[in-house]
């Protein structure tokens, strides 16, 4: 392998595609186990609640900054075992994922907002209401969260085990191209 193969391997994503990639999936994992804890343990829901309403921006933030990078930079090519149907299932769930990495957190502000209770993050920040306090629209965001929620969760759900079925039965290095290589000694 030369130099330049080993400095710029066209078959992965970029460092800062992956680095977003992982950040992201950490802090969405993180948001999962924090909604089942509001749900199941009411002892520190204020805290689980200041938690979730700053992963979310967080996410949000991030959400951005990976589209507008990705419009930017354009990911390496689709591997070859997978067929044209694979590979327009694969475009089209992360499309609906980065469309869901977008809409979760704005439905869960917008409807925080519709409370009319004041928003604070982590450190004490206020965050602006981005919609009128009105319990009907409260009510009415606060069902698509949960729903967008699920679907997230299944989106997620059946892009893990794409990519479990990819690196355990097909044995295509469709992993290794959102892993950080592994130096050699």
């Amino acid at each position: 392998m030369t130099l330049r193969e080993r400095t710029v391997d066209t078959t992965r994503f970029s460092v800062v595609a992956r680095i977003l990639h992982w950040t992201m999936a950490a802090l969405i994992l993180a948001m999962i186990g924090i909604g089942a804890a509001m749900v199941g343990y009411l002892g520190a829901y204020n805290r689980l609640l200041t938690w979730h309403k700053t992963i979310g921006l967080a996410i949000l933030l991030l959400a951005v900054i990976r589209i507008a990078y990705r419009i930017r930079r354009r990911p390496p090519p689709q591997i070859e075992t997978m067929r044209k149907p694979e590979r327009l299932v694969a475009t089209g769930s992360e499309i609906l994922m980065y469309a869901l990495f977008l809409a979760q957190p704005l439905v869960g502000w917008a409807l925080v907002s519709a409370s009319g209770i004041p928003i604070h993050i982590l450190a004490g920040l206020r965050v602006p209401a981005i919609a009128q306090t009105d319990p009907q629209l409260y009510a009415a965001l606060r069902t698509l969260h949960s729903a967008l929620a699920y679907l997230l969760l299944l989106a997620l759900t059946a892009h893990i085990c794409a990519v479990a079925f990819h690196a355990m039965v097909v044995r295509d290095k469709l992993l290794r191209r959102m892993t950080f290589p592994i130096p050699r000694r």
